[in-house]
């Protein structure tokens, strides 16, 4: 069974299963595997808050109480849709409930190793996320280690266009998911393209709500990488070696 972290946000959830079916191959009802999805927004921070220091409590404790409630249902495979959760000091506090038998895949990790065996010729990655991600310079530090060179919007472009496309109480993202308000879509594709005349080959797309925002896999012809599918698509592999496995 694959377990989904839900709440971060909501509409992340819903979309990640949404992929993992996706990329599934299943010709009937009985070949999907297994999912379940514990939500409990209202029960965890805000992640970006946090690294913020806006709020003291971090968001891994209630995370890895969740982790540990998916395993007791059944869960062997585990995925959280927030990249922001990915953050060292929030995941390692994650992996402290994470029982011994149980496999956690780490998005980030997930999205270099993707871009290194889809794109080996790229060097230069540019990345759409949040703020807390942004600061925290959480693919920053993952990317380095396959040699690759992220680049970031300007502060200015990161608060104007891309946190406020999230954030803003009237057209962001949280706000409005379905659909994603049209002034949210055309701030994160003139992001994309600040990004792509800073020098970026491909853009990851490092909030699992800002897929929803885009209706392509690509802009002005550079690749947008979808943190969302990328963790569905090793998700699906990782169950599918557990049955595998198992029988």
């Amino acid at each position: 069974m694959i377990g989904v972290v839900g709440g971060m946000g909501s509409y992340a959830g819903i979309d990640l299963i949404k992929k993992i079916y996706n990329f599934s191959g299943a010709k009937e009802d009985q070949d999907h595997l297994p999912i379940s999805m514990i939500s409990l927004p209202q029960e965890i921070e805000d992640r970006t808050r946090y690294l913020l220091g806006e709020v003291d409590v971090n968001p891994g404790i209630v995370i890895g109480k969740i982790v540990k409630m998916l395993a007791l249902n059944g869960a062997k495979v585990m995925g959280i849709p927030c990249n922001t959760a990915h953050a060292p000091i929030i995941f390692q506090e994650v992996l402290k409930n994470l029982p011994m038998d149980c496999l956690l895949l780490n998005m980030i990790d997930e999205v270099g190793t993707f871009i290194k065996f889809e794109y080996p010729s790229v060097k230069r990655v540019g990345i759409l996320s949040t703020t807390g991600t942004y600061r925290v310079g959480i693919y920053k530090d993952v990317l380095s280690s396959y040699k690759l060179v992220v680049i970031q919007p300007s502060e200015q472009i990161q608060h104007e266009y891309v946190h406020s496309s999230i954030y803003n109480p009237d057209y962001g993202i949280k706000t409005q998911s379905n659909p994603v308000q049209q002034r949210a879509c055309e701030n994160l594709k003139l992001a994309a393209s600040h990004l792509i005349e800073n020098g970026a080959e491909v853009i990851v797309m490092g909030c699992t709500e800002i897929p929803l925002a885009f209706d392509a896999n690509e802009i002005q012809g550079y690749p947008l990488i979808d943190a969302t599918g990328v963790l569905a698509r090793a998700l699906v592999r990782a169950a599918s070696r557990n049955v595998t496995t198992i029988l």
